[in-house]
């Protein structure tokens, strides 16, 4: 992109080069020339819409972080303009999430017990370390290290935070203050013992909530359902006197926009956060490039670049650390009401987080008989849908080992915490990987009758197959982790063969590159085999793995006519050549050549 950048300068204008750099890092002037005021008009009102939501949303995953309500506002201000700006997607809505918060607190909880400015700057600190994390995967290009999380890992552990979330929420649905927190059965073990002290007023205002948010999304009602639940609780709260009956309440929030404040680098605190950072980091990209990206496919007439969701993001947290607030990253059922409420850019966004700000200077008063109880409810209905029963039951049928890796992270995350239950997931997705990668799929193919196709002689019947000639197929690279393989399943299918085998017929289509140890390998077995009078045969080498064969010099101990565009080819020049005759005509030999010096 650079390169191209240069060149562009060097036949244009300078302007022009600058706006299309501009347009590079501040995605938000491609709007320039196509912007119109029937867009503004859109976005001004799912703008609004978002807003919104985000009050009760920002300050009930505030919560759920362990951190107090007003910090889940501070994240919907100056981080979400920055996305506005720095964001290639033109819907995707940013800011607190279930997933993030209830990493949040997993990972700073241990600061708890040093009071509550410990405990917020940990959180501070966390928000910088994501945003450093992301800024600098994206300015290194490397958004593809998020494929290392697979879709079963993902599962696994998203159901079992959903479960962990709920767990931590039920003091806010029973009114009864546990003495340990932090572990989804030592809370729900609590409240067993603890039943009869539930306050009820409390439990039916959590679950009539839930209720009504159901019936809001199953009924379709345009109205924001969580709006109407925050009204609706402060005002049965404030003249139903609740609070006197032990429902608890926001009470005062402090008002006005928060000061930017730059979070002390405590090195140990730096480094105790670092594991938890990268897992948030992973995660909320994750999730919020997903959404995305299901955006983008519905509306295209945008590019979404990978790299450049990682900076805005990035700076986005980094932000979030400057604002008092905690880690963040795009949410789906936000991102959800923006497209349907018909946003066409980044500049709802933008109208969602000055709407914020408004809240911030003059509204916050008004929250004062807001009952936790109400915000517990809104975090319960939005992750109950985090709870994954298809993806297990669809593995079961069809991956076992997929099953069983989802299983795993789903138990590890639940009884041992989220970080290590991630950090299982990542290493099962790569071991997983790893033998995948050490025994690919490895076939005898045999001729299908009055045709030149040949296929898996186990796959298929009545193959023709000649008992001096054997024709493999090796679907995968030819490395180091899977050299041994392929030479122990030669071997033992050479055995087989018996000692009329005289010609062995490798068919590489599927095989993209051979590193040194494969080469190394390779040619190693060539040649002990020659001495036994066994002749080899290449199909189908593609040009790369040409270039790498020519360059290590392994050609001529194979035999420069021994390679072959086909498999027909291949094994027609070895039957003319049973007895060890020479080849009577050669031409339709594949001569190897090289595109590099």
């Amino acid at each position: 992109m650079f390169s191209a950048m240069v060149l562009f300068c060097v036949s244009s204008a300078p302007d022009q080069c600058i706006y299309m750099s501009l347009k590079t890092f501040f995605p938000i002037l491609e709007l320039v020339n196509s912007y119109s005021k029937e867009d503004f008009k859109r976005d001004l009102y799912a703008g609004l819409i978002v807003g919104i939501i985000l009050v009760p949303q920002g300050m009930a995953y505030s919560m759920l972080a362990g951190l107090p309500p007003i910090h889940g506002l501070y994240a919907v201000t100056i981080p979400l303009l920055v996305y506005a700006i720095l964001g290639t997607s033109r819907q995707l809505a940013v800011g607190p999430v279930a997933m993030d918060s209830i990493l949040t607190a997993s990972a700073i909880q241990a600061y708890a017990v040093l009071g509550y400015h410990a405990y917020v700057e940990a959180a501070l600190t966390l928000a910088l370390i994501v945003g450093i994390i992301q800024f600098l995967m994206g300015f290194f290009r490397m958004g593809f290290l998020v494929n290392f999380l697979s879709q079963p890992v993902i599962s696994g552990f998203t159901s079992a935070a959903a479960l962990i979330i709920m767990g931590s929420q039920l003091n806010h649905l029973t009114g009864i203050d546990f003495t340990q927190k932090g572990h989804f059965l030592v809370s729900f073990s609590e409240w067993y013992q603890r039943f009869g002290e539930t306050n009820l007023p409390t439990f039916f205002l959590a679950v009539g909530g839930v209720f009504l948010l159901i019936i809001f999304k199953e009924f379709k009602i345009s109205v924001p359902g969580a709006l109407v639940l925050m009204l609706g609780g402060i005002l049965i709260t404030k003249f139903g006197k609740l609070d006197a009956l032990g429902v608890k309440i926001l009470g005062k929030i402090p008002g006005g926009l928060p000061e930017l404040y730059l979070p002390k680098l405590n090195w140990t605190m730096f480094q105790n956060l670092l594991p938890a950072g990268f897992a948030i980091s992973l995660v909320g990209f994750l999730e919020s490039f997903s959404i995305a990206k299901t955006m983008q496919r519905i509306h295209n007439n945008y590019k979404l670049r990978a790299n450049q969701e990682l900076i805005a993001l990035g700076t986005a947290n980094m932000m979030a650390a400057l604002v008092r607030a905690f880690p963040i990253t795009g949410g789906f059922s936000r991102t959800a009401v923006n497209h349907q409420a018909g946003a066409k850019s980044g500049v709802a966004s933008i109208v969602s987080s000055i709407f914020i700000i408004i809240t911030l200077l003059l509204l916050t008063p008004y929250f004062y008989f807001l009952p936790k109880a109400i915000l517990a409810s809104i975090i319960l209905f939005a992750v109950y849908t985090l709870l994954d029963v298809k993806e297990p039951k669809f593995l079961w049928k069809s991956n076992r080992q997929d099953f069983f890796m989802l299983l795993a992270t789903f138990l590890s995350t639940l009884f041992f915490g989220i970080i290590i239950g991630i950090g299982i997931g990542v290493l099962l997705s790569l071991s997983l990987m790893i033998f995948r990668a050490s025994k690919p799929h490895f076939a005898i193919l045999g001729r299908v009758p009055d045709s030149d196709v040949f296929r898996n002689i186990n796959r298929f019947h009545g193959l023709e197959v000649v008992p001096e000639i054997l024709i493999v197929r090796f679907d995968a690279d030819l490395f180091f982790a899977n050299i041994s393989f392929f030479r122990d399943k030669l071997t033992d299918w050479i055995v087989e063969k018996g000692p009329n085998l005289q010609w062995l017929i490798l068919n590489m289509e599927s095989v993209n590159y051979i590193d040194s140890t494969g080469l190394q390998q390779l040619l190693e077995l060539v040649n002990d085999y020659k001495k036994k009078n066994l002749c080899f045969c290449f199909t189908s080498v593609k040009g790369p793995v040409r270039d790498l064969l020519i360059k290590a010099n392994v050609v001529p101990d194979i035999g420069e006519n021994h390679f072959f565009l086909t498999v027909p080819e291949a094994q027609n020049f070895a039957l003319q050549n049973l007895s060890g005759f020479e080849m009577k005509n050669p031409n339709t030999s594949l001569t190897l050549q090289s595109n590099h010096p």
